[in-house]
């Protein structure tokens, strides 16, 4: 029998009810630990709704694939990229406490197997992009070049969590621009120039979802910031860097940092997307659970991190919530 993994729930369903056959490669796309597939997820419907609230268009049986798709999309795509960082950090993972037993660094899963996974999952998730509009298409291609140079970025730079969050927030602008098509004229009176120089009509028509995004960044890089505590000590020890590390005893400044600007960037994008009256309320629950978050924090607590890390499903389901009262 295999055991769970160290950040893994020790009831999670994987371990509990899959067959044994497929408890490795269900690990290997993560899905005993579906945090990750929230944090992706909801970004994506984030910026559907945004979209709806923005056009006050009532949502129609194919806005509802866009959220079913969406949720398809999220499960398979986080799935390829675990898969794809697990092939490429196969070496420091089995060096670090929390990731040794993953399936490739541990060998029960080959890199040639992990690599069939990979492409499996990604032309399922094909076949999902192609029902949506053209912009939202490209912007899901373009969406694979940040997707294969995270792994790296923990090599080169002391914040590959905020690489994270422009990558795992990218659903914002693809949900945004899939449930609007970009093809009706903007209801909002926006600025159609930046110092007297013309701004081109998709970025003005997408700048409630590139608001969204870049809250979304920050929100990740705070989050992912709490996560990485796990690793602090051995990521010294083998030379990963995080903003973890480089924010070391300011930690929790830094977290706190993160958030109010994400905050902030939310608000901008509710704004700038008209929502009514009832987005704010919602909006200060948001920037309440994570400043309850960020008073938590503490550098030496692992376990503590996970924790607040996994709280954060319930912070994006709090921002969801809140564009959705703001388009009443």
């Amino acid at each position: 029998m295999i055991a769970p993994l160290p950040d893994a729930a020790p009831t999670n369903w994987v371990d509990r009810h899959a067959p044994e056959g497929l408890k490795d490669w269900l690990k290997l796309g993560r899905f005993d630990r579906p945090i990750g597939i929230w944090l992706l997820l909801l970004p994506g419907w984030q910026g559907i709704t945004l979209a709806l609230a923005a056009y006050r268009k009532t949502p129609d049986a194919y806005d509802v694939w866009l959220y079913v798709g969406f949720l398809i999309g999220a499960c398979l795509m986080r799935a390829a990229g675990c898969a794809f960082n697990d092939v490429v950090d196969r070496r420091i993972d089995a060096q670090v406490a929390r990731t040794a037993s993953r399936p490739v660094a541990s060998g029960r899963i080959s890199v040639k197997g992990a690599w069939a996974y990979i492409v499996i999952c990604s032309l399922i998730s094909l076949g999902v992009l192609l029902t949506l509009g053209p912009v939202a298409i490209a912007l899901g291609v373009a969406s694979l070049a940040l997707v294969a140079a995270y792994p790296f970025m923990k090599r080169i730079t002391w914040w590959p969590q905020a690489w994270l969050g422009m990558t795992f927030n990218w659903g914002a602008l693809m949900g945004f621009a899939g449930a609007s098509g970009l093809i009706a004229a903007w209801p909002i009176p926006l600025a159609a120039t930046i110092g007297g120089a013309p701004i081109h009509p998709i970025l003005t028509l997408m700048a409630p979802a590139v608001l969204l995004w870049l809250s979304g960044v920050f929100w990740t890089l705070g989050y992912d910031t709490i996560y990485a505590l796990q690793d602090v000590e051995d990521d010294a020890m083998i030379g990963v860097k995080s903003s973890a590390r480089r924010l070391g005893a300011n930690v929790r400044m830094g977290v706190g940092v993160f958030y109010a600007v994400g905050v902030a960037f939310a608000a901008l994008a509710g704004a700038s997307a008209g929502l009514g009256p009832w987005f704010w309320p919602g909006l200060a629950l948001f920037s309440l659970q994570l400043a309850f978050q960020t008073a938590r924090v503490r550098r030496e607590d692992g376990a503590l991190a996970l924790r607040l890390f996994k709280s954060n499903r319930d912070a994006g389901l709090i921002l969801l919530f809140a564009i959705g009262l703001g388009a009443l």
